[in-house]
């Protein structure tokens, strides 16, 4: 008796279905993918007890005939490929043709559509069970189209089981509904559940005014809006059929990024990031690389901003096809979408320059309920990555280098918005203001007190020096002019195999930052010379900083990453300590550096440099206005 078979039918799809559809969540996506392939201006999403009991999902799309209703369910089948070159091409949500079938297989669904054009005198209604076809007739119904998907797993009691309460389920839907409602302001979204609507928002003409509809003010009021940047892809090189490489004549197109990202300061215990590729949601590791980045030496090391971003470039540039529920995409030029993110966001976060202000409490500002369901864990967020077992690599970057401005042009935006939604709040403050502080003296001699015509600061005077040196460093690096010092005594610094590794592997890139370091035995190197900056004592305690730092990275740090890790390092152990008096021309002049530098406001590590309390607080305070 032969061991291989061929599997029948059901199972099939009931192995389709576990790929494809993992809680309700997973039918409200697929059903809204194809309701916003077939153009519809307004998606209405209904559920029961999270989704377990009842997901519908009404829209007034294009609809379908009634032999395209019964081709439908059948697997392998769509509307959206023709030949082989289309998956080359991904332009639409939906494409498998798996999803109706997969999800009929394990539920009970009912489905009423009628073609809008031509206008056809009835529609068409289907009813399959477990896979079964039990009737199909036509049916007085609206254009459009409607989805029932009732007991999702009825007849999978073990992948039933396995689902969450009823309110965890409604915010995984409440959280995708936000993300397609995000992705298409042109399009009207409602979310409704058995006692609430959770999300209703009308057709906005402004990616802002979207925003606002669905996160709400006080997250908006957080956040930059870093405009729309658009540059050319650059010809890619490939393989001749003759042998050998050769570049392509012409750019296969241009790529845009637009969206917001929370201000510099804004810290949050998770991360909060919604991320878009051609208005599809994913979740992309080189697009979260790339938001890191730029957020590295501006945020602390477990703090996470809040980050709404659109990319769009030619479909023939993103694979789409590489995961079953399509949350992830693969990019043709992975290194170029991540530097070209990683910059737009770093450019739009230097020009904030916002200035942290005291503590304070503020009236609670209402939010849509939408957004307190959008912060439970999405289908979407990012998941922790494991720790990279493989040797530390250094990535060469694909654009200029960092610290240089953006090449790149911002199309303006209209103008016109609706009168209910407020404007992003002014940029922070700039050079300007902080040259004409003037300090007043120090408190515990760690925090200079200053003035200025906007009100009182407090500055921290460690950190503030930080920034100092951290730029310097940078320059210097840069310009390839890092002073070293030898040292008297090499400091012996013992290893372990992974900090080996890590050493070997950066070991040029200390000795062009002012070291100069040797292998003294199996595990133990020896340092002969250290930044000019830093003090003798503090050379081993710094290079184990490097080494831990470099270690902790989940995933391959580029070169200006490290660059900056190794500045940000150098600058912490040579600045100036707390409980330091320090001289009036000193405060001074450490005022005077600090409104030179590009981020005046936060530390490398990212920590607040400066206190504001403005005038009008504390006129507040005293009850003057």
């Amino acid at each position: 008796m032969p061991q291989i078979r061929i599997l029948p039918d059901n199972l099939i799809n009931k192995i389709a279905a576990g790929e494809v559809i993992e809680r309700p969540a997973s039918v409200v996506k697929e059903l809204v993918e194809n309701a916003l392939d077939a153009a519809a201006r307004r998606i209405i999403i209904e559920v029961e007890a999270g989704g377990k009991r009842l997901v519908r999902v009404t829209d007034d799309g294009s609809g379908m005939t009634h032999e395209d209703v019964l081709l439908a369910f059948e697997r392998h089948a769509t509307s959206k490929l023709r030949t082989p070159d289309d998956l080359l091409a991904i332009a639409t949500l939906g494409f498998r043709g798996e999803a109706l079938p997969a999800i009929a297989a394990v539920s009970r669904v009912l489905l009423e559509t009628r073609p809008q054009r031509p206008a056809a005198p009835a529609g068409t209604h289907i009813e399959v069970h477990a896979g079964k076809l039990l009737s199909v007739k036509e049916v007085g119904c609206a254009p459009g189209t409607r989805v029932e998907v009732r007991d999702l797993f009825y007849n999978i009691p073990a992948r039933r089981k396995f689902l969450r309460s009823d309110s965890t389920e409604l915010a995984h839907i409440a959280s995708l509904a936000s993300h397609y409602a995000l992705a298409h302001p042109e399009r009207a979204f409602a979310l409704k559940s058995a006692t609430r609507a959770l999300l209703d928002v009308a057709p906005a003409d402004r990616l802002h005014t979207r925003a606002y509809q669905v996160l709400g003010r006080q997250i908006l009021d957080e956040l930059i809006d870093i405009g729309r940047i658009t540059v050319e892809i650059p010809p890619m090189p490939f393989l001749s059929a003759f042998g050998g490489q050769q570049h392509r004549p012409r750019s296969p197109g241009t790529i845009t990024v637009q969206g917001f990202v929370s201000r510099p300061g804004v810290e949050k215990a998770s991360s909060n990031i919604y991320t878009f590729v051609n208005r599809r949601p994913v979740r992309e590791r080189v697009l979260q690389s790339a938001i890191r980045e730029a957020y590295r030496n501006i945020l602390p090391a477990r703090a996470y901003p809040t980050v709404l971003l659109f990319l769009e470039l030619p479909a023939t540039e993103v694979d789409v096809n590489v995961h079953p529920q399509k949350i992830e995409v693969r990019f043709r030029q992975q290194g170029f979408v991540h530097d070209f993110v990683q910059q737009a966001i770093r450019q739009a976060l230097t020009a904030a320059r916002p200035a942290a202000r005291f503590p304070a409490k503020v009236a609670a500002v209402p939010q849509v309920p939408v957004a307190e369901a959008a912060r439970q864990p999405s289908p979407f967020a990012p998941a922790p990555a494991p720790p990279v077992a493989e040797p530390f690599a250094l990535r060469p970057p694909k654009l200029a280098p960092r610290e240089q401005p953006l090449p790149f042009t911002r199309a303006a935006e209209s103008t016109h918005a609706a009168a209910a939604v407020p404007e992003p709040t002014p940029p922070g403050i700039g050079e300007s203001e902080l040259a004409t502080l003037k300090p007043l003296g120090q408190i515990s001699n760690s925090f200079i007190v200053a003035v200025s015509p906007s009100g009182l600061w407090l500055v921290d005077q460690h950190v503030a020096h930080e920034r100092i040196l951290f730029e310097n460093h940078l320059r210097a690096r840069n310009q390839g002019a890092v002073a070293g010092q030898r040292l008297l005594t090499p400091a012996l610094v013992e290893l372990t195999p992974r900090q080996q590794a890590l050493w070997q592997e950066i070991a040029r890139e200390l000795e062009a930052n002012g070291f100069e370091s040797e292998a003294f035995g199996l595990r133990t190197i020896a340092v002969k010379a250290a930044p000019a900056s830093v003090a003798t004592s503090s050379v081993e305690r710094l290079l184990r900083e490097i080494l831990e730092s470099v270690e902790r990275e989940t995933q391959p740090m580029t070169l200006q990453a490290l660059q900056r890790q190794i500045a940000a390092s150098v600058a912490c152990h040579a600045a100036i300590k707390v409980n330091m008096p320090l001289e009036q021309t000193k405060m001074e002049w450490l005022l005077r550096e600090l409104a030179r530098t590009e981020a005046p406001m936060i530390c490398p590590h990212g920590r607040p440099i400066v206190l504001h309390y403005s005038l009008r607080e504390i006129q507040q305070a005293f009850k003057r206005t």
